[in-house]
C-alpha cells in the first residue's frame, strides 16, 4: 500500500483516479460462435461515426463521475471538468476537512500551460493533482473499470450513431455501478 491509500485508509484524503477513453459504434467482439456448417455473420452499420470519448473519475467502490465529447476532449474541457471536482471537492473539505487527490497521467491535455495555471486556484478548494510516473498506466485504478465497461458492458454491440453508442455508455456506466454498488454523476457541457 502506498502512502496515498495508506492517507485514504486513515481517511485523512480521498483519492480519485482520472483518465480518458474511447468508444467507436463498432464495439471489438469479444466471443461469439456460429451453427456448425454456417458462417459467423455480424451486422454492421452503415459507417463508423465519429469515437466518443469518457474522461472519468473513479473513487474505486465509491463513486464514478464523468463527462462524455464527441472526438476527443481538448484542454478547455477538462478545466470545465476539473472545475466541476474542485466545486465537489471543496464541499468535501467544508464537511470532512479531507482533501481530494486526483491520481491521473502525464498526457498533454493535463499538462498543458493553461491547465497549470489553475492549479493554485483547484488547491485552494481542496482539490490537489498527483501525477503518475510516466509509462505506468497499470497503476491507475481506473484502468480496470474501463476493462470491465468495455468487456462486459459494452462488447459485441453495434450503433447507428453517435447518440445511441453514448446512450449505451451511459447506460453501461449505470448498471456497472448497480452490480457493484457505487454512485454516479455525469457533467453535462453546455451546447452553447
Amino acid at each position: 500500500m502506498n502512502l496515498l491509500e495508506l492517507a485514504q485508509k486513515e481517511q485523512l484524503i480521498r483519492l480519485k483516479y482520472l483518465d480518458e477513453s474511447g468508444f467507436c459504434q463498432w464495439s471489438p467482439v469479444s466471443y461469439s460462435y456460429a451453427p456448425i456448417g454456417e458462417q459467423k455473420r455480424l451486422e454492421q452499420s452503415n459507417r463508423r461515426g465519429r469515437r466518443l470519448s469518457i474522461l472519468g473519475f473513479w473513487e474505486p467502490g465509491v463513486s464514478f463521475e464523468y463527462g462524455l465529447a464527441i472526438g476527443s476532449f481538448k484542454s478547455d474541457d477538462y478545466i470545465k471538468l476539473m472545475n466541476w471536482q474542485a466545486e465537489r471537492a471543496c464541499e468535501f473539505f467544508t464537511a470532512t476537512g479531507c482533501i481530494t487527490v486526483v491520481i491521473q497521467d502525464n498526457g498533454s491535455l493535463h499538462t498543458s500551460k493553461k491547465v497549470k495555471a489553475l492549479h493554485q486556484q483547484w488547491k485552494e478548494k481542496g482539490l490537489y493533482i498527483f501525477f503518475l510516473p510516466k509509462y505506468c498506466s497499470e497503476m491507475n485504478q481506473i484502468e480496470s473499470e474501463w476493462h470491465q465497461l468495455k468487456t462486459h458492458e459494452m462488447a459485441g454491440q453495434m450503433f447507428e450513431d453517435e447518440y445511441d453508442l453514448a446512450l449505451a455508455v451511459i447506460n453501461g456506466v449505470e448498471h456497472r455501478a448497480q452490480k457493484t454498488h457505487f454512485v454516479t454523476a455525469r457533467f453535462k457541457f453546455s451546447s452553447a
